[in-house]
């Protein structure tokens, strides 16, 4: 039978990518140049050897995609029937049959026209037969460029396919969806089958393998199958059925006993049922998965009478494949993927059911009488009354000795981590293996010797009681400093001082509520100008007006603050450079000369007209330490923009018009010599 290797499937080009292959080849591979003065024979082969090159090269590509896919009546049923699940099987003879007419017609037109050529009577009259085979095989093809296309996908997608071989020693594992096939696959072989706690999450077939007994074995994870009519089962679950149907394996019927999975003992007790068919003549274990959520003996009586009515059809299988009743212990087996507790037990019997039943079929098979008379099983004479049974050297018994005495697995810090709550609540003990003469010292807090000292002799027994005292005492102290503390009243203040003493307390109290509405609404209150503050709230009157309640004489103030608003008046008015304004800053600075009050002038006026910054000057907020940092920093900005800058004239936001026809592939017959730039 052919076995099939899909991954060395040529590429199949699409219909415009086939014609330029085809036909830059002959432009590359025929000659090119040719004269109206030239004989008519030689003019006729010239076009004659065009169009029967172009012809030949059409028909190896396309053989070369009818042999390459598999015929499905010529590979394992196994592999025709998922082709057929996956692709339709229709559909792909079709899209193959149009690739065999496609081949078939451009022969015909080929031979067709070169017999036209044979009698063309000029270089125009050949030229034009030439272009007109060339556009009608070209046509061909252009019409089977779906065909071309649908068997690029199918190549791609059967690349991806995982190489199953359908006669070696295999285990398949079956059930309803989230039952815990691929934590299974997973933990007995290799594979890394994708996880997830939601139902179909797997897809398609994954295959792993796995050792017994020195002899490999293929494990093929299936998707879940759900229990419903086959019409109405989807691509997913069908690659299930065909695997069960078509593959020599032993079966692995997961049933999820703890209902984690969604669906119900009874609901997957139906689906064992309604496939049970294609489990015969097939070694058949029920495993009984997640047992660490619910165990097998905890179940109700009504599911439990369910397992048993299974267990009861698998022992069916087993007699009829005339099995032994001691398998009845093999046939329904409990396990945990989680704790893994079981996992290798169901992997040994299914792997020894399934050996068991190869062999069986082996003996019965016709081969075995040739094989039979090459083995001689030689038992030697007794030589006197003395039984010699087999015997098992002692080195052997005290290694199992050895073995069965040794303790339990130690247990590691990821282990306990995981029994008490996992990352982030368990705290690792980290005193727990300090090596001390006495295991309760591990969890004292202080230490026993610290620099060279006993701490245990610096300790004061009664150092609790001392500590309560000594609170006490300071609670004490503090009561009466807070009895004695500051407080001014009014006892042994007058009249007017105690007035004085409420109107302080009163502004006080009005400044501080001020200034707390004021930062509960500093970020939305924008800041207004003096100019534009109609209430006038910080006068000079006002100012005076409250010096005088409070029995002060404001005259000093007062002029300060009118002395200061006219200094500022007169240099503005100084700014402005008007006559008047420095007369009276004459008046009322005290300047020496006439020398010192004209640098004054100039000094203000250049501080009100804005100065321009140099580049290389470092402006406060710029991050440089001088300006040899800044000029260095801009040397090497413009350096890095340099080749950017250049490139810009075709960017990647550029409308860039490719060369339709590279001149390589369309210009004429190249000389001799090396053709390494292709």
């Amino acid at each position: 039978m052919v076995q099939y290797n899909f991954k060395k499937i040529t590429v199949v080009p699409n219909g415009k990518d086939f014609i330029d292959i085809i036909l830059s080849r002959t432009q590359r591979q025929t000659p090119t140049v040719v004269h109206k003065g030239y004989a008519i024979s030689r003019l006729r082969q010239f076009y004659m050897r065009k169009v029967k090159y172009t012809q030949q090269n059409f028909h190896e590509k396309l053989s070369t995609i009818i042999d390459e896919f598999p015929r499905l009546d010529d590979i394992h049923p196994f592999y025709g029937d998922l082709l057929h699940v996956l692709y339709n099987k229709d559909h792909y003879k079709l899209a193959l049959g149009q690739i065999n007419t496609a081949r078939n017609l451009i022969s015909k037109i080929a031979k067709d026209y070169v017999k036209l050529l044979k009698y063309g009577d000029s270089l125009y009259r050949c030229k034009s037969l030439k272009i007109a085979a060339l556009g009608r095989m070209c046509t061909v093809i252009k019409r089977i460029g779906p065909s071309l296309a649908y068997l690029e996908q199918i190549r791609q997608h059967v690349a991806r396919l995982p190489s199953i071989d359908p006669n070696t020693r295999t285990i398949l594992i079956c059930g309803y969806p989230n039952v815990g096939k691929s934590s299974f696959m997973n933990k007995i072989t290799r594979a890394d089958v994708d996880v997830q706690p939601y139902a179909f999450t797997t897809k398609s077939l994954f295959v792993g393998h796995t050792d017994y007994k020195y002899l490999r074995y293929q494990v093929i994870d299936t998707p879940g199958i759900l229990d419903r009519p086959f019409e109405d089962r989807n691509i997913i679950e069908m690659c299930s059925i065909t695997a069960l149907a078509h593959l020599r394996a032993a079966v692995l019927f997961f049933l999820d006993i703890s209902g984690s999975c969604g669906y119900s003992i009874a609901q997957q007790v139906a689906l064992f049922h309604s496939i049970k068919s294609l489990f015969m003549n097939k070694p058949l274990i029920i495993v009984c998965n997640k047992t660490d959520l619910q165990p097998l003996d905890s179940l109700s009586e009504e599911d439990m009478k369910l397992v048993m009515e299974m267990k009861a059809e698998a022992m069916k299988t087993v007699m009829g494949q005339g099995g032994e009743p001691s398998n009845e212990e093999g046939v329904l087996l409990t396990m945990s993927t989680l704790t893994e507790d079981g996992v290798i037990a169901v992997k040994n019997a299914a792997c020894e059911r399934l050996l068991n039943q190869r062999v069986e079929l082996k003996m019965k098979s016709k081969k075995i009488n040739d094989c039979l008379n090459r083995f001689h099983v030689a038992i030697p004479k007794p030589r006197d009354q003395k039984e010699r049974p087999p015997c098992i050297p002692q080195s052997v018994l005290e290694a199992k000795a050895r073995q069965a005495a040794e303790p339990e697995k130690r247990k590691t810090e990821k282990d306990l981590e995981d029994e008490n709550g996992g990352a982030g609540v368990y705290s690792a003990n980290l005193r727990k293996n300090y090596i001390l003469a006495n295991d309760e010292w591990k969890e004292d807090i202080l230490p026993e010797i610290l620099d060279g000292h006993n701490v245990y002799d610096f300790i004061d027994p009664d150092i609790l009681l001392r500590l309560e005292e000594l609170e006490k005492e300071e609670g004490l102290r503090q009561g009466e400093e807070e009895d004695t503390g500051f407080e001014m009243d009014g006892n042994e203040l007058s009249p007017e001082e105690q007035e004085a003493l409420a109107a302080i307390r009163k502004k006080k109290s009005l400044l501080i509520q001020q200034h707390r509405i004021k930062k509960s609404t500093a970020e939305s209150r924008p800041t207004v100008p003096r100019k534009f503050d109609k209430d006038r709230e910080f006068t000079t009157e006002r100012m005076g007006r409250q010096l005088s309640n409070m029995g002060l004489d404001p005259s000093l103030a007062i002029n300060r603050a009118r002395s200061r608003s006219r200094g500022r008046k007169r240099e503005r008015s100084l700014d402005r450079g008007g006559n008047d304004g420095g007369e009276v800053m004459d008046m009322d600075v005290d300047q020496p000369n006439k020398m010192l009050r004209v640098r004054s002038r100039s000094l203000s006026m250049s501080r009100s007209r804005s100065r321009s910054q140099p580049p290389i000057e470092v402006a406060p907020g710029e991050g440089f330490k001088d300006s040899a940092q800044k000029v260095k920093a801009h040397k090497l900005a413009k350096k890095s923009v340099r080749k950017r800058n250049k490139d810009a004239r075709r960017g990647e936001a550029d409308r860039v018009i490719p060369t339709l026809k590279p001149k390589h592939l369309f210009t004429g017959k190249r000389s001799i010599g090396k053709t390494q730039r292709r």
